[in-house]
């Protein structure tokens, strides 16, 4: 049986520059951060008090009032990007084809902030009150559980939770349904709410986040010498994948092709990527091997740069690994340096940012890369968005658990 094309016909981006596809995309072509000190909780004790938090967004615009205290914001977010991803993408669920949508949204974290606030009333109260809606609001699969029961989505039904990777491996997971003929649409991405207390500690105590807490609109900057951490972000990536002959008969717009997929671990460490980026240069490898195509099509590759030390390095290395000399004749933005790392949304949002950037023909920037590191020598577009004759970009994602993802996208 002939495998089916599938193509991005619908985006939904809530991000740190916006709570629209529209608005995160200007952004981005911009050059502009999303990243400030924190609002949401008192930082005083924290050693980083900045993150890229959404702004301005209130999840009264996308569920009802009495639905607040049910869900966790991980899940708002998942919500609002699927409504603009669907109304994008002018696709009707009906009774007729509701069996073949299905929904399939990771998270990383899930709902962290609805851990902290019932483990408050645990210990000052009690576990008499503890709140019934605490496990419905936090679990990860409540994302796309909300989605698929809003929509009536009676397809697929599931969720990642591979951290950082979760959005990619998502999407992968329901290109790869489409592709065998168990779907005919997928609402599918990633979603992330943790700018907590104890999950912005947490990550601190790791050394992982940037500490320049004098300046944190230039905190988030990969492959530049001067990068100490990544930065912490929030929001929500979710796309609309069809199958290829029901956009066509439906004369739907089409963003991109989904043409290849990744999946490959270090098994190497918990949290540090392999010593010589072996697992990031397998996974970009095998994207591409699944599409049937070359590495030397590929013009573009978002790439997961966190602005840590090591991983930028080690990226760095796996690219010039897997694609030989033609690594210097591809761009590699990291667009992370605008929106900070989504965790487990990254991948959702970053993949979106890819299918725009094909549609588009543009680049956008990597920001903050004013002393480039000796040892990320390649082209990451610096400062500026770039025009660009695309037709293959890859759109990397590796997660703690030596987890890695890559998707690769076409111009249709």
């Amino acid at each position: 049986m002939s495998k089916k094309r599938v193509v991005v016909t619908g985006i939904g981006l809530v991000s740190p520059l916006g709570n629209t596809t529209a608005e995160t995309w200007d952004g981005l072509l911009a050059g502009r951060s999303g990243v400030g000190m924190i609002t949401r909780f008192d930082t005083s004790q924290h050693r980083v008090r900045f993150a890229a938090e959404t702004k301005n967004f209130d999840p009264l615009q996308f569920v009802e009032k009495k639905e607040l205290k049910k869900m966790d914001y991980f899940i708002f977010f998942a919500i609002a990007a699927t409504r603009e991803a669907l109304t994008d993408s002018g696709f009707r669920i009906t009774p007729e084809n509701a069996e073949m949508v299905g929904t399939y949204i990771g998270s990383g974290i899930g709902g962290f902030s609805v851990f902290e606030r019932e483990h408050t009333k645990l210990i000052e109260g009690g576990p008499g009150r503890i709140s019934p809606f605490f496990i419905p609001a936090s679990i990860v699969n409540l994302a796309s559980g909300y989605v698929s029961i809003y929509h009536g989505a009676k397809g697929p039904n599931s969720a990642t939770a591979t951290a950082c990777s979760s959005g990619s491996h998502a999407i992968g997971d329901s290109f790869k349904i489409i592709q065998r003929g168990d779907a005919i649409a997928m609402i599918c991405g990633g979603t992330e709410g943790a700018i907590t207390p104890m999950s912005v500690g947490g990550f601190a105590a790791m050394h992982a986040l940037s500490t320049r807490n004098d300046e944190p609109q230039r905190a988030s900057r990969p492959f530049d010498k001067d990068r100490d951490g990544f930065v912490m972000g929030e929001g929500a990536g979710v796309l609309v994948l069809e199958e290829y002959e029901h956009a066509l008969a439906r004369g739907a717009k089409m963003y991109a092709e989904v043409i290849g997929y990744g999946m490959t671990a270090d098994a190497y460490h918990i949290t540090s990527p392999s010593e010589d980026g072996d697992g990031a240069r397998r996974v970009m490898l095998k994207a591409i091997k699944d599409a049937g195509a070359s590495p030397t099509d590929v013009q573009y590759i978002n790439v997961h740069g966190t602005s840590t030390p090591r991983g930028d390095i080690l990226e760095t290395m796996a690219i010039k690994r897997a694609f030989g000399e033609h690594a210097w004749k591809l761009a590699a933005s990291s667009t992370k340096s605008m929106t900070g790392h989504l965790l487990g949304g990254a991948g959702g949002l970053e993949a979106g940012i890819t299918a725009l950037a094909v549609h588009h023909q543009m680049i956008p920037p990597t920001i903050n890369l004013d002393n480039p590191d000796s040892d990320c020598d390649l082209d990451y577009v610096p400062h500026v968005a770039r025009k660009a004759d695309l037709t293959h970009a890859l759109s990397n994602s590796f997660g703690f658990g030596g987890t890695n993802a890559a998707l690769l996208f076409r111009k249709v």
